[in-house]
């Protein structure tokens, strides 16, 4: 269990950036400019997840909750950080 829910939350990152860059694609943002930079970031979310993962099933679940850490950590706090502009709604000047 110590392990599923950082890996969720990694899993998670990863698929919001895949849609991104799936809904980028479909309207023109992502092009020759931006290429490198998305491949670094798909390469780099997916990555951690599938190397997380494959550190639990070769015997080391801690370091696998530890790697999905570096990518759920940040994500969980972003979300929290949307979820209070939501709720807030604070004043823009």
């Amino acid at each position: 269990m110590k392990f599923w829910i950082p890996w969720g939350f990694a899993a998670i990152v990863t698929g919001v950036a895949v849609y991104f860059f799936l809904v980028g694609l479909a309207d023109g943002s992502v092009s020759s400019f931006n290429t490198g930079l998305w491949t670094a970031i798909l390469l780099g979310t997916m990555g951690i997840t599938i190397g997380s993962l494959l550190l639990k099933k070769s015997g080391r679940p801690g370091l696998g909750a530890l790697l999905a850490l570096v990518l759920a950590l940040p994500g969980v706090l972003a979300g929290l950080f949307f979820l209070l502009f939501l709720f807030t709604q604070p004043r823009g000047n």
